[in-house]
């Protein structure tokens, strides 16, 4: 009887486990998908390029804020995580910004000779 508790007990351990690893997957975050969204080839805090400098390779930051969805922040260095954590809805905006110039479509072509559209 008792290796039968044992048995039950090990089981729903198992399956609590697995449906916590399901959930984690559902919601774990595709770091290669926002790199490659990342509207910004520059540091939101610093303007410095996003490639391996003198303070070494870009730094990948996750941001979490509860009811949201994970946020890729890149930065240049560990100091500018640093300085983005004191104010970072400043920085979000400066990103979701330069995202919103990049998915505007720009004005219709004209013909410079003659101004009609080249539709």
């Amino acid at each position: 009887m008792k290796s039968f508790r044992n048995t039950r007990l090990l089981f729903a351990v198992l399956a609590g486990l697995s449906v916590s690893a399901l959930a984690f997957a559902a919601d774990s975050f595709d770091l290669a998908k926002a790199k490659a969204a990342y509207p910004l080839d520059t540091c939101v805090v610093s303007g410095e390029p996003l490639t391996d400098g003198d303070m070494g390779p870009p730094v990948d930051f996750v941001y979490k804020q509860e009811g949201k969805p994970d946020r890729l922040v890149r930065f240049c260095c560990n100091m500018c995580v640093k300085k983005f954590k004191k104010d970072p809805a400043k920085y979000l905006k400066a990103i979701d910004d330069a995202a919103a110039a990049k998915t505007t479509t720009p004005a219709a072509k004209t013909d410079s000779m003659s101004g009609m559209d080249m539709k």
